[in-house]
């Protein structure tokens, strides 16, 4: 039979877990869904999938594709995600500027974050929202409802925890007459200001939830727990600066649709950046921020590369993109075809939609499943299932 099994270069996050997990098992807990995404990645493009089988009818060449695990979390299955997404948000772009703001907290949050990561990655969008819109809606600084994507990342570079607030901005907005507004290429707030409002709306939601009992304290949170330990970090959180950043507008709409497709559907490491493993050890890649952002070679216990990987998994049902004014889905699909009316610009229309797998397939990267590599003639498939098929 032609075809083998998939098979991942050896310096990928699917063999760091086949090597390491039995180890990491032995001294450590998992969450539900830790545990679950460990088991999709470990046995995703594997028999245990599923896969499909197909035999050409004319020179009855055979052919085996494993089905991949689908997880969102996971370094092999991003690529058509990615595209498709990129696709379906061409219908929503306008060809105007778009600017890239980051919302952070400090770096005194990040453990009772992690303990209560639900109810506070949401505050975390509820703050940018409200940041968003009380600005917006000030004359003094544009005085129009804008349109925004949040997307929620909570590693840096090296894998360490740092959650933060991505956000793609629309570069104007609708006045109350429905009118375009916009500042040209320049941002239409100062950062200052939006780190001030911010941190008021955050630390407001924080309060409350804690007022309410809602908090959980567990590892290096633990100490919060005491009623005078948390005040102390409430009034240090008031008195600290806030980073918000704003980065430079984007080149025209295509930009912006692949910049969108880059941190949308990012995770903790790619396998690009696993450089070798040995019995003990991971070496990857991070950036050396002190160096110009340059690439570095770091090397760390495989067991401390999977806890650390672990530690991005979002809870069951998060949703991680979400959409906000003009670009919000009950508003978009009217808002958007408004907005281009004002500005004369040109509907990108989706290549993808209503399509089969096949033929999104042979669109996006010019491959035919139905058809045999070697002689052209048609395949006939047959699926076999899997132990961990998803449907």
């Amino acid at each position: 039979m032609y075809g083998q099994k998939y098979r991942w270069k050896e310096e990928s996050t699917y063999y760091t877990f086949h090597l390491f997990l039995p180890q990491y098992c032995e001294t450590h807990n998992f969450s539900p869904q830790q545990q679950l995404m460990a088991l999709c990645i470990s046995k995703c493009h594997t028999l245990e999938m599923g896969a499909n089988l197909s035999e050409c009818e004319n020179c009855h060449k055979k052919y085996i594709h494993y089905n991949s695990c689908k997880n969102r979390h996971c370094p092999m299955c991003q690529g058509m995600e990615v595209d498709e997404w990129i696709d379906k948000q061409q219908e929503n772009v306008l060809d105007v500027p778009y600017f890239h703001t980051v919302f952070t907290v400090p770096e005194e949050l990040y453990s009772l974050i992690y303990s209560n990561q639900k109810l506070l990655y949401d505050a975390l969008y509820h703050a940018a929202y409200q940041t968003m819109a009380e600005l917006s809606a000030d004359p003094k600084h544009l005085g129009a409802r804008i349109g925004y994507i949040c997307v929620l990342h909570t590693w840096g570079s090296r894998m360490n925890y740092h959650s933060h607030l991505h956000t793609i901005v629309l570069g104007g907005g609708l006045d109350a007459a429905n009118a375009w507004k916009d500042k040209g290429k320049k941002f239409f707030f100062p950062v200052k200001v939006m780190s001030a409002v911010f941190k008021k709306y955050y630390l407001r939601e924080l309060k409350q939830l804690w007022e309410d009992k809602k908090l959980e304290y567990h590892g290096m949170a633990a100490h919060l727990k005491n009623h005078y330990e948390f005040k102390t970090l409430l009034n240090s959180l008031y008195d600290k600066k806030w980073v918000v950043y704003t980065k430079e507008a984007f080149n025209g709409a295509n930009s912006v649709i692949h910049y969108l497709g880059r941190y949308t559907h990012r995770i903790a490491i790619s396998n690009r950046r696993i450089v070798s493993m040995t019995e003990e050890t991971v070496t990857y890649l991070v950036k050396d921020y002190k160096n110009g952002g340059k690439y570095i070679e770091q090397s760390i216990k495989g067991t401390e590369f999977l806890r650390m990987f672990l530690m991005h998994v979002l809870p069951k049902g998060f949703v991680r993109i979400r959409h906000y004014g003009l670009l919000s889905c009950r508003n978009k699909k009217e808002k958007m075809a408004h907005c281009r009316k004002l500005l004369n610009c040109i509907q990108y229309i989706s290549k993808l939609r209503g399509k089969t797998c096949a033929e999104k397939l042979m669109i996006l990267y010019k491959k035919d499943i139905c058809k045999c590599e070697a002689c052209g003639g048609n395949l006939l498939s047959l699926l076999l299932r899997g132990h961990y098929m998803l449907t």
